[in-house]
């Protein structure tokens, strides 16, 4: 029960750091320059082709350390969070992502692991990710041949771009919770609390 306080205390001091630090973080000079504004866009742009329940599609993809990441590198060790984002250089993504420092302490009390992917190339990532500051998890190239991992999930937008979108992997590799959300907001943490509550209790 005192282990449920700690979380539940741990969604409420997280949301109000990345309710107040993000958007001011998001909006520093130097990045906020360099970012591209997509407009409105339609919230959803794809049809998932995975459930709850199914083994989660394998991948390897390049990342930015310069070492490939497969999704089987954790299994048996790590509950997986798949975060799909569509783009490097727009505004929400520039948020999302740092976002989830604040969070690393509740990845590691649910021993998670976040890989981050996008269908951007590893030089963009990194100019990017070089201007966000540092990033504590894996982030990876979904470049090429392009998509092709967001498109196993169904997660590849008609543009070329990715949903936004959580995918939750437990450590037998069977997918546990999905999330798509809205391409034009940030997913809320506590979804995120949830879906590891859940993994722990499985």
């Amino acid at each position: 029960m005192s282990s449920m306080k700690a979380v539940h205390g741990f969604i409420l001091a997280a949301g109000l750091a990345l309710s107040v630090v993000v958007p001011v973080w998001g909006s520093s000079e130097g990045l906020k320059d360099s970012l591209y504004h997509p407009g409105h866009l339609k919230p959803v742009d794809s049809k998932v082709k995975v459930k709850v329940g199914d083994q989660a599609p394998e991948f390897t993809l390049p990342s930015l350390s310069g070492d490939p990441v497969s999704l089987s590198d954790f299994r048996g060790e790590k509950n997986v969070v798949v975060s799909f984002v569509p783009a490097a250089w727009t505004p929400v993504c520039s948020d999302q992502w740092p976002g989830y420092n604040i969070a690393k302490p509740l990845f590691d009390q649910f021993d998670s692991i976040l890989l981050g992917i996008t269908v951007d190339n590893i030089p963009s990532l990194y100019a990017w990710t070089q201007n966000m500051g540092d990033l504590w998890f894996p982030i990876l190239s979904d470049f090429w041949p392009h998509g092709e991992t967001a498109g196993k999930y169904g997660l590849l937008r008609s543009d070329g771009t990715a949903e936004r979108a959580l995918i939750f992997i437990d450590k037998k590799g069977i997918i546990a919770h999905i999330h798509v959300e809205d391409i034009n907001q940030r997913p809320k943490l506590d979804i995120i609390v949830k879906a590891l509550e859940k993994m722990a209790d499985r």
